[in-house]
């Protein structure tokens, strides 16, 4: 199996299972000229950043018709907000925020529980890491095939594929997800844990060869 180029990495920003794109070239200009109210840049942003917005998406919800539709409703609250993205952090680190938060008020509003009621901040000695749960996951680094991680992350119980998400992938502190989740930091570490227990079981199981979800395209968003 080609694994390479898979490697989970530790880069100058955070760490995370999934690599990170470079700044992408004329992103600062499109940025400035869309401020400007330029739906051409703007077309351009979402041309460059509609498939890891789509990708954060399917992550954190699981569902390829949800993601679709929370995508387009970043982008269309990206369209009224861009004027406040004062270049603070990476432009991709703003979108994802402000995609992350969409996502959470979407699944509020549908009534979902964001963390597992039966989390607590104090494992099972069977369960306990044998080191603080908040460090990095050795066991999960090294080459790992993506299509098998991304669809192990998909079979997460949700509070576990949501703490997954934004720790390890989108590099969110335990703090900050506590703060998102409304839970204890304690609970954001303890899921963690868990779910990174669930990956390595689910990545030791025999990976069916049906591929990955993938968007089915995207509908233009109205500027």
């Amino acid at each position: 199996m080609d694994v390479q180029g898979l490697q989970m990495t530790q880069n100058n920003a955070t760490p995370g299972v999934f690599k990170r794109n470079p700044p992408i070239a004329g992103e600062a200009e499109a940025i400035e000229a869309a401020k400007s109210g330029d739906a051409e840049a703007f077309s351009r942003l979402y041309a460059l950043h509609k498939r890891r917005v789509y990708t954060l998406c399917l992550r954190m919800l699981g569902n390829v018709s949800e993601a679709e539709d929370m995508t387009q409703e970043a982008f269309l609250h990206l369209f009224r907000k861009i004027g406040s993205f004062r270049g603070e952090s990476a432009f991709s680190t703003w979108l994802h925020r402000l995609t992350v938060n969409l996502v959470l008020m979407h699944l509020r509003k549908k009534g979902l529980n964001l963390v597992s009621l039966e989390e607590t901040i104090n494992p099972s000695e069977d369960d306990a890491p044998k080191r603080d749960f908040g460090s990095r996951d050795l066991q999960l680094t090294g080459s790992v095939d993506r299509v098998a991680l991304e669809r192990a992350v998909a079979s997460l119980p949700p509070g576990y594929r949501m703490v997954f998400v934004l720790h390890d992938v989108e590099g969110f502190e335990h703090n900050e997800i506590a703060t998102m989740l409304e839970c204890s930091t304690g609970n954001s570490k303890s899921q963690l844990h868990k779910a990174r227990l669930k990956l390595r079981e689910l990545l030791a199981q025999p990976q069916p060869s049906a591929p990955s979800a993938q968007p089915n395209g995207f509908k233009e968003v109205v500027v």
